[in-house]
């Protein structure tokens, strides 16, 4: 019997499945591997902690070198607030914080730094920051070919800038970045015209963030960059794996979960559906790898249950049999759970809440 046999009937005896599971050996590993990249590169570690939604696990980060954490949401950086931490990047447009008053509230706290990509949310930021009596630290978000959120032109970022120095509630903090994989030397291009405008304007990009797990292969190629955002990279993920970033070895989330029918010996039910891993496929075939099985596919979900296919399996499981998969994207596999299965050793070593799962504003 394997230590995974072990620890899975332990995990089923305590907790029963599907269970969200983190090997902490395998997540402390890739915590320092990514601080010696980004200390390697000259580049300060800004993790992004929507992948964990954890303090305990954010405070570790910090612990380890981390210059301070991004969040995609305010309600996530209010978690990380009252755990102490005050180094807070919020990477998107926060116009329903803003509105409600919670960015008002959270600024009378502590010095947030925001980000923003249009006038309507700088209005927006220049009343919250009114409200808490604090001006607010704006970044802006440039898009260099993701086509998400971000300006796409140096005169629409220059923009904006202005409008931002002419505020008396608002700071200008810098720009932001998420390159696409073949969009460096074109985000290259637009930080240094940027940077040519900003300086006649007399400012300067005291923060150039660029950001993304599959970009730590590029860390560092950004002339002026100061510092990186990276999320999945603590846990990494079936798409880190065809990414060709993270080896299965640096693979820490596993969803613990059992085979609960088999109609015929070819196809299978586990009872881990669009609850568990959601149906974000992240561009994959399928919803995850099963460890045990990687030949069998996990090819169609409902809200509670997986569906499997064994025709190309040379073995299959049993009724009963509990499996580890890999999802393919973890960030919102783990926003599925309220807690964390910590493993050590093959032990398990406690619980770790995921104490901003579900702070969607």
């Amino acid at each position: 019997m394997s230590h995974y046999d072990t620890l899975k009937a332990q995990i089923a005896s305590d907790f029963g499945t599907p269970a969200a599971v983190i090997d902490l050996d395998i997540v402390d590993a890739n915590i320092t591997s990514l601080q010696a990249r980004c200390d390697a590169a000259g580049i300060a570690n800004r993790p992004h902690i929507k992948t964990h939604k954890s303090p305990v696990l954010a405070c570790q980060q910090i612990a380890a070198g981390a210059k301070g954490i991004t969040c995609q949401k305010l309600g996530e950086a209010e978690i990380m607030a009252e755990a102490g931490i005050d180094d807070i990047i919020i990477a998107t447009n926060l116009l329903g914080a803003a509105r409600s008053g919670r960015l008002a509230a959270l600024q009378r706290q502590l010095s947030l730094k925001c980000c923003a990509d249009n006038q309507v949310t700088l209005s927006a930021y220049a009343e919250a920051a009114q409200q808490a009596e604090r001006p607010l630290e704006v970044l802006i978000e440039c898009d260099t070919g993701q086509k998400r959120a971000g300006v796409e032109t140096v005169e629409e970022m220059l923009m904006l800038a202005g409008q931002i120095q002419d505020n008396p509630w608002l700071v200008f903090a810098g720009l932001l970045f998420y390159p696409p994989l073949d969009g460096w030397p074109a985000t290259q291009t637009f930080y240094q015209h940027g940077a040519e405008g900003l300086a006649e304007m007399g400012l300067k990009a005291g923060i150039v963030s660029t950001g993304g797990t599959p970009n730590l292969r590029h860390l560092g190629m950004l002339d002026g960059a100061t510092e990186h955002r990276s999320g999945t990279s603590i846990f990494n993920d079936r798409m880190m794996l065809a990414d060709g970033i993270a080896s299965p070895d640096d693979c820490a989330f596993h969803i613990y979960t059992s085979i609960v029918s088999k109609a015929t010996p070819l196809r299978g039910i586990l009872d881990a559906g669009s609850k568990t891993f959601t149906s974000d496929t992240g561009g994959l075939s399928g919803f995850g790898q099963i460890e045990e099985y990687q030949d069998a596919k996990i090819h169609k979900l409902s809200e509670e249950h997986g569906f499997l296919d064994f025709s190309e399996c040379q073995s299959m499981p049993e009724i009963g049999e509990i499996v580890r998969v890999l999802p393919n994207h973890v960030c919102v596999s783990v926003n599925m759970f309220d807690r964390l299965i910590a493993v050590r050793g093959g032990q398990i070593a406690g619980e770790i809440a995921v104490a901003a799962r579900g702070r969607l504003v």
